[in-house]
């Protein structure tokens, strides 16, 4: 089913498929798929899933920047980079996902695993900042629905690397007169 979901959301577009074309691509029912993820917000979040994870191993023991090893700010860049790599490639799905409910994105497993990141490296570069209230800061601007409608404004996704790595850059760097944050 999920083989199905990915190549259909790939051909046509994640709003553009049904859960009945889904089934009939997978070949079982739509009570199947329906049991199985609940609607297409459920699919969207079990195809992140797998993708999620693969970003999540390169962070605990792949190579730096991204992986163990590296100084934090360069970890935390590379994982902002990383981050919107998969966010751009598949924005759809991250909307799907994250517009599921009221606050879903926050109460997702993997947005805690990338909150918990975060808060560690702000914590070992500035040990004065509220690291768990940074961390949401820094990832507020992954949202996906702030990613799409800076995509329709005409924002590449080079400027928003760009853009993402001066604020945690700026965050994570030594500032002169103190760290008052």
């Amino acid at each position: 089913m999920l083989e199905a979901a990915d190549r259909l959301f790939t051909e046509h577009g994640v709003k553009n498929v049904s859960l009945d074309a889904i089934a009939a691509a997978a070949g079982v029912g739509k009570g199947t798929v329906f049991r199985r993820f609940g609607d297409r917000a459920g699919l969207a979040v079990a195809l992140l899933d797998e993708r999620e994870q693969e970003l999540q191993a390169k962070i605990l023991t792949g190579p730096p920047p991204l992986g163990p090893g590296a100084p934090a700010v360069d970890r935390v860049t590379a994982f902002l980079d990383a981050y919107l790599d998969l966010l751009d490639r598949h924005v759809e799905l991250f909307m799907d996902s994250e517009n599921a409910s009221d606050g879903a994105r926050y109460r997702i497993g993997s947005y805690r695993l990338w909150h918990r990141h975060l808060a560690l490296l702000i914590e070992e570069a500035r040990p004065a900042l509220d690291a768990d209230y940074m961390a949401h800061v820094v990832l507020a601007p992954l949202a996906a629905d702030l990613h799409n409608a800076l995509r329709d404004e005409g924002f590449d996704l080079s400027r928003m690397k760009s853009g993402l790595r001066t604020v945690a850059t700026i965050l994570l760097g030594a500032v002169s007169g103190g760290e008052g944050a």
